[in-house]
């Protein structure tokens, strides 16, 4: 059950949302622009048409210390994982602000509508995980154990024993591991 703090009736925060963002990105190809906007989807996807080449250089970065804070948290290094994402915050602060399309509709974003692309999405990717990271803790950070993969992941099991960042991921390992041991008992021929 994902985490939702709320504020009251009308001003949800979906702080689960804002994490599985930083997820998005740390996962996402950018290797050029269309890269980078595939990776805007669903309430996002008006910033594909927003994202400017200057964004990508700025998203890589983040890309590869949001992959940092993952590294640290698997690693059951807390205080490195704390400090790299304290320094994204400031780096990437959060401006709260009241969204919607009528009295019904209104809820919180933590993130306004900036000077780009990237400072609107970093702010709420680095939010969430940070917020993630004090809810839960960083031992609920994962990166995939499928060595050809190296997606990450937040683990939202019961008992904290997620591997895989996919059933995908999980199925393709535990068959070549059935096989390598198929191979090594002889019964098996490689193709």
């Amino acid at each position: 059950m994902p985490w939702e703090p709320t504020c009251g009736y009308l001003c949800r925060v979906n702080f689960d949302a804002y994490a599985r963002t930083a997820i998005d990105l740390v996962n996402a190809g950018l290797d050029d622009l269309a890269g980078l906007r595939a990776l805007f989807s669903g309430d996002q996807a008006y910033m594909r048409d927003q994202v400017a080449e200057k964004d990508l250089a700025v998203f890589r970065r983040a890309q590869r210390r949001l992959r940092e804070v993952f590294e640290h948290g698997t690693t059951g290094q807390d205080a490195d994982a704390v400090r790299e994402l304290n320094s994204l915050l400031e780096a990437y602060p959060v401006q709260p602000r009241i969204s919607g399309h009528d009295a019904s509709d209104w809820h919180m974003h933590v993130t306004s509508r900036g000077a780009s692309v990237s400072a609107e999405y970093l702010a709420g990717a680095v939010w969430g995980l940070s917020v993630w990271l004090c809810e839960f803790g960083s031992a609920r950070f994962g990166i995939c154990a499928d060595e050809r993969c190296g997606n990450v992941y937040l683990d939202t099991s019961s008992n904290n024993c997620r591997r895989f960042c996919s059933e995908r991921c999980a199925t393709r390992s535990h068959v070549a591991a059935h096989r390598a041991r198929k191979r090594a008992a002889g019964s098996l021929t490689p193709a």
